[in-house]
């Protein structure tokens, strides 16, 4: 199983990972654990919903590891928390909107651009 995120672009033979590891999923910086909702902002920054370590990770365009913005705290119902986020989007104002597949609700959190964080619910 890979658990990572690849970028395909048209007219290149090879696939170019972005974010997670082939063959080898985990909860650290440079891991992910059935990712799958992912969004590119007009930065090239991916952000990914790490599905098995409840939580949304962001991969900065080159970066060989990713920051928690989202969840990340275990499984639960806090505002903290998510229980197998399916996907993430931002709106053009930079709020992060997470589907919360278990919780059976949608999250808002306010990105804090300057530490990758979004753990205050708005």
């Amino acid at each position: 199983m890979n658990h990572r995120v690849v970028k395909i672009t048209e007219g290149v033979e090879e696939a170019v990972v972005v974010a997670g590891q082939s063959d080898n999923s985990g909860n650290g910086a440079n891991q992910l654990a059935f990712p799958t909702g992912v969004f590119v902002d007009q930065l090239d920054t991916v952000y990914v919903a790490d599905t098995q370590n409840h939580r949304i990770m962001r991969w900065p365009k080159g970066a060989t590891s990713g920051s928690l913005i989202a969840g990340g705290h275990g499984i639960g119902s806090e505002s903290n928390q998510l229980y197998y986020p399916s996907d993430a989007s931002l709106d053009r104002y930079g709020n992060l909107y997470v589907t919360d597949t278990l919780n059976n609700r949608v999250q808002k959190f306010v990105v804090d651009k300057s530490s990758c964080r979004a753990n205050k619910k708005k």
